[in-house]
Parts: C-alpha cells; sequence; structure tokens
C-alpha cells in the first residue's frame, strides 16, 4: 500500500479518537478541571501501555536517550491539550476544531526548521485553502474573540510543534517509547499542575467512565497519529485531520443544540479540498 495513503487510514482512526475525547473532555468539565483530566487521562494511559506493551514484548524498546527531546514534545503537547481542554468547555466545537486546523500551517514553519523536509507550492496552496476555509468558518471580528477562541488558536501552535517533533522522534524511536513517555511526563506534570494548591478532585461514579474513555481516545489518537508520521511527511499527515470539522459539526448540532451553519459547510468544503490537493500531490511525488 502506498505509504501516504496507509497514513491516511491511519489518521481515520485519530479523528475518531479525538471526536469521542471532546465529547468526553465536556462531560467530565463541570467536576474536574483541566489539569485533573490530563492526571487521570495518563494514569490510564501508562496502565495501557504498560498492559499492551507487555503482551506485545515491546517494554525492551522503551530507551532513555532522547529524553530531553520527548520532554520538549510532551511539554508542548501537555500545554496544547491544556488549552483545548479549556476551549471546548466555552467555544462552539466546530469552531475550535476549525481554529486548532491552523495546525498544519505551523507544521510548514517548523517543519523545514526541524525536519529539513522541503517544502512544494502544492504544500502552500493546499495551506492557503485551508485557511481560507478556517476563516470562513470562524468568521473571526473583535466581538467575536475570547478567552477560549485564544486557547484554541494558541493549542494548534502547540499541537503542530508536537507532530513535528513526533515525526523526529519516530526516525529512531518505537512507537511504545514515545507512547510511554508521553503518558508518564504528563502524568507528572498534570501532578504538579493539578496539585499545586493541595487540592485534587477525583472521579466519580459518573465521571469515571468518562476519564477512562479520554485515556483511551486520547492514548489511541496518538497511536493513529504516531503511525501516520512514521509513514508520511508531517505536512500531509496533518492536514487530513481536517476531516474532523464537518463531523463534530453533526455532533454538535445533535448533541450540544450548536447551529450548523452554511459557513461550516463551506469552510469544510474548501477544508476537503486543500487536504485532496495534499494527498494527491504527495501520492504523486512518491
Amino acid at each position: 500500500m502506498n505509504p501516504v495513503f496507509a497514513a491516511a487510514l491511519w489518521m481515520l482512526g485519530a479523528i475518531l479518537a479525538f471526536t469521542s475525547m471532546a465529547v468526553a473532555g465536556r462531560a467530565v468539565s463541570f467536576e474536574l478541571d483541566t489539569f485533573e483530566i490530563m492526571l487521570f487521562r495518563s494514569l490510564t494511559g501508562i496502565v495501557i501501555v504498560l498492559c499492551i506493551g507487555a503482551y506485545a514484548g515491546t517494554l525492551k524498546q522503551v530507551r532513555q536517550d532522547r529524553l530531553q527531546m520527548h520532554f520538549i514534545r510532551n511539554l508542548a503537547h501537555f500545554i496544547g491539550q491544556n488549552l483545548w481542554f479549556f476551549a471546548i468547555i466555552v467555544v462552539p466545537l466546530a469552531q475550535v476544531f476549525a481554529l486548532e486546523f491552523t495546525g498544519p500551517l505551523w507544521v510548514m514553519v517548523f517543519t523545514p526548521l526541524l525536519l529539513s523536509e522541503r517544502l512544494t507550492w502544492q504544500n502552500i496552496l493546499a495551506g492557503a485553502i485551508g485557511f481560507v476555509g478556517i476563516l470562513v468558518v470562524t468568521r473571526p471580528n473583535p466581538d467575536t474573540l475570547s478567552w477560549g477562541i485564544g486557547a484554541a488558536a494558541l493549542a494548534a501552535v502547540f499541537f503542530a510543534l508536537t507532530a513535528v517533533l513526533t515525526r523526529k522522534l519516530t526516525r529512531d524511536q518505537s512507537i511504545t517509547c514515545i507512547m510511554l513517555w508521553l503518558t508518564v511526563m504528563q502524568a507528572v506534570f498534570g501532578l504538579i499542575c493539578a496539585g499545586y494548591d493541595g487540592d485534587i478532585a477525583l472521579p466519580t461514579a459518573a465521571t469515571l467512565p468518562w476519564i477512562l474513555l479520554i485515556g483511551c481516545a486520547g492514548l489511541t489518537a496518538h497511536f493513529c497519529l504516531t503511525k501516520a508520521l512514521g509513514l508520511a511527511p508531517a505536512t500531509v499527515v496533518m492536514p487530513i485531520d481536517f476531516a474532523r470539522l464537518p463531523v463534530i459539526a453533526i455532533i454538535g448540532l445533535l448533541v450540544y443544540s450548536e447551529p450548523l451553519e452554511w459557513a461550516v459547510m463551506l469552510g469544510a468544503i474548501l477544508i476537503f479540498l486543500a487536504n485532496y490537493l495534499n494527498v494527491w500531490s504527495a501520492a504523486k511525488r512518491a
């Protein structure tokens, strides 16, 4: 199978997982803050990684030679994920996801600097079309600016940096190694941030299933994303995630009664065209 299209299939799994995590994140936000969500999500992830790694015999692949890179990557993701959880609580889901999709544009900025991957005119054109689609969806103006929108926009920057560093780590680090350090380091980050005031709320019987879903979905999303980034350049993999927009817009309509506006659909069409151009051009070069 062509590696670009194989990466696209893995990204479909990431899309489903990220969407599930958004719904679960809203469900627990009334009892837990974002740091507590990240703490319990990471603890769940540690158990899952250790169980799967022990079953598959891949725990021996865990290495300590790139801890500095893992630390930077996981810190960037921790910051981005906390901003994202905050944004999905206070901003309509479609708008959060649309702002998050500025990530590929930041990937194009970071990739030549960190990975020495060459940008093509098709990449730039796809990014421009996708950005226009995002503007159509969000229609930013001074009246609509808020902390939630700012958090969603900044989350995209940190997610893009995470994606590029993940791509760099996959050159000599196994997925088990990347996932274990992800969960362990972010559990430490979450414990420090959630416990700085000496008060950490524990999940209740009502929120525990959602926490488990967040942990499983978050780990699944990163597994799929890591596999995809191991198969194709970050500038190709990340725009595929744009397909989450129409999915989350429909969920927002059905579950939270968030209006499904024409701008969302028009923007989604532009974003899909950007994805198609990016994947097609990469496949052609391959």
